[in-house]
């Protein structure tokens, strides 16, 4: 298995990065999966994608509109 970082602007403004390990890159809606299991467990149990008007990459929108997280890359560890 690789290891992947991924590079992300938490809560606070502040540019943090999470090391993660899978076989391919992870896709925006695997990491924004990944990061809201790390920062904001509670939210993770939520399903965030509504049966109707589905939308794509749920998790991206909601954690950058409701916790102000947005992923910045995903790239390989070094």
């Amino acid at each position: 298995m690789k290891k992947w970082q991924i590079t992300f602007v938490d809560d606070h403004g502040e540019k943090a990065v999470e090391q993660v390990t899978c076989d391919q890159q992870p896709s925006l809606e695997d990491a924004a999966h990944m990061i809201r299991n790390k920062l904001v467990p509670v939210a993770a149990e939520l399903d965030l994608n509504d049966l109707e008007g589905r939308k794509p990459e749920p998790t991206v929108k909601i954690l950058k509109d409701q916790n102000s997280i947005q992923i910045l890359d995903i790239s390989p560890a070094v």
